[in-house]
């Protein structure tokens, strides 16, 4: 076997790139998201949803409370800015987190812990969060 054939070793860069996305469509009123990670199962940790209130996505060291917690305040009215502010402002571990949240009528924040794994940021549009880590290049979450 040459050496232009041989398997190689998992870089660095191998297990990079989580990032999602969570978005509201003013033409039929639903709101979604999507997520892509090296982590397996990610759907299962990163992103809550339900029909009504809007969709949370947490990633970044997860914390899946955000899930059930952010939908259960959605619920009650609380605009995602509020959201998002609340859970980061009690949570010991927001450093290395990211959060996402968008309601049912397409308002939408986000936040990024300044300890997480670079390259990681986030973008909130008029109807949509775009939010990426362990990025190679801080272009990816603008270009979503």
């Amino acid at each position: 076997m040459t050496s232009s054939s041989s398997p190689k070793a998992p870089s660095r860069s191998s297990f990079a790139h989580t990032f999602s996305i969570i978005a509201y469509d003013p033409e039929t009123g639903e709101v979604g998201g999507a997520v892509q990670s090296h982590w397996f199962s990610v759907g299962t940790v990163v992103l809550w949803g339900e029909a009504g209130a809007g969709v949370v996505a947490t990633q970044s060291f997860t914390n899946p409370a955000f899930g059930p917690e952010g939908l259960a305040l959605l619920k009650d009215g609380i605009n995602p800015s509020e959201v998002v502010e609340r859970m980061t402002g009690q949570d010991e571990g927001r450093d290395v987190r990211q959060l996402a949240v968008i309601n049912a009528r397409g308002e939408a924040a986000a936040f990024t812990g300044k300890k997480c794994v670079p390259n990681a940021g986030h973008v909130v549009g008029e109807t949509f969060s775009a939010q990426a880590n362990m990025m190679l290049t801080d272009k990816v979450w603008p270009s979503m």
